[in-house]
């Protein structure tokens, strides 16, 4: 088993946080789907509302929130992967893993992992990615506690670099600044991040470690339900596009930040350890990070030319430039400040 300190080194060396490490055996539970009418309004909501058992200091009160949430913007469906994972079998049962799947008109899939196992340990892995006919922002939560310790990313990921795409980054982001904000005197700035994994964080990303506490599994809470509903009403606001050059952008974007995790995710080696390699291989990239063999075509190696090693194969190095921030590198209007900072 993989003790506290080892994941707080290898999170270091990764520094993207991006898929928390799935530690011990796994055993599946789907949720259920209910369908809720508005009291006293006259308005039924047409979304089917998934639940799922909720404890002290879980997570499942944050995806639980998040289903109900997002039933009130739009129609969730079960995603064919519900069924796909549901016979996951565990090495052991030790450890509770849930794993959850849907889809919407604008929500290529809303996918959640989350993990309950003894001593302290809990895990989640929320994310949401859009149709490609949107260029909207992927909803990602990547949170792990042990007894003491707690690493967090939240971030809407923007679907283009924002440091290079400043228009991107306005459409999106410029309302928000202040949400960032909040939260960045809440939850400090984690520490070092790499320059290759910075392009796929916006600039109101929370990237933080601290020690477990009732008030800040509620302000993680707070900040969860704020950047959620945040979310949701640029997802609301969102216009389908219909021009096929930029659906064939908005797509390829989607399957390069897939591709990305799918190769460099920092949890997949010990998923492999517990659930054997072809079933940590195939929730990788089936499920956490499903698209990646049906967006696109291009490998890992087309996309970051600069991992290949000279006998064709990925290198394993989490960087590549040498790059990394050790502070938050956007100032409070969002503008990109980290060739300065560090």
């Amino acid at each position: 088993m993989v003790s506290t300190a080892h994941w707080l080194r290898m999170e270091s060396a990764s520094s993207t946080a991006f898929s928390f490490t799935l530690r011990r055996s796994l055993s599946t539970k789907l949720g259920e789907a209910a369908a809720a009418t508005a009291a006293g309004s006259g308005i039924t909501r047409r979304a089917r509302r998934p639940s799922v058992r909720v404890s002290a200091l879980s997570y499942r009160k944050f995806i639980q929130f998040a289903l109900d949430e997002t039933a009130l913007h739009t129609h969730l469906t079960p995603s064919p992967l519900q069924e796909s994972f549901s016979s996951m079998k565990p090495l052991d049962d030790k450890t509770e893993i849930e794993l959850l799947s849907y889809k919407a008109p604008k929500i290529r899939l809303l996918r959640s992992l989350s993990i309950q196992g003894s001593k302290g340990l809990q895990v989640l892995d929320f994310a949401m990615f859009p149709e490609p006919e949107y260029d909207l922002p992927i909803f990602c939560a990547n949170f792990f506690t042990a007894a003491e310790t707690n690493i967090v990313v939240l971030d809407l990921n923007p679907l283009y670099d924002v440091i290079k795409h400043k228009g991107y980054k306005d459409k999106y982001y410029e309302g928000l600044m202040s949400l960032g904000l909040k939260y960045a005197e809440l939850l400090p700035w984690g520490g070092k991040l790499t320059g290759e994994s910075l392009r796929f964080f916006s600039p109101i990303v929370i990237w933080t470690r601290f020690e477990s506490s009732q008030h800040m599994h509620d302000v993680l809470y707070s900040a969860f339900v704020d950047y959620l509903k945040a979310w949701l009403l640029l997802m609301d606001r969102g216009i389908r596009e219909t021009d096929a050059s930029h659906i064939i952008a908005n797509c390829e974007a989607q399957h390069r930040y897939l591709t990305w995790r799918a190769e460099k995710d920092p949890g997949y080696q010990v998923l492999k350890r517990l659930i054997g390699e072809t079933h940590a291989k195939n929730v990788v990239r089936s499920f956490l990070f499903d698209g990646v063999d049906s967006l696109g075509s291009m490998t890992f190696l087309d996309y970051f030319p600069e991992y290949r090693c000279e006998e064709g194969r990925v290198n394993e190095k989490r960087s590549m430039i040498g790059k990394s921030f050790a502070t938050r590198p956007w100032n409070p209007k969002g503008e990109f400040i980290g060739n300065h900072n560090d």
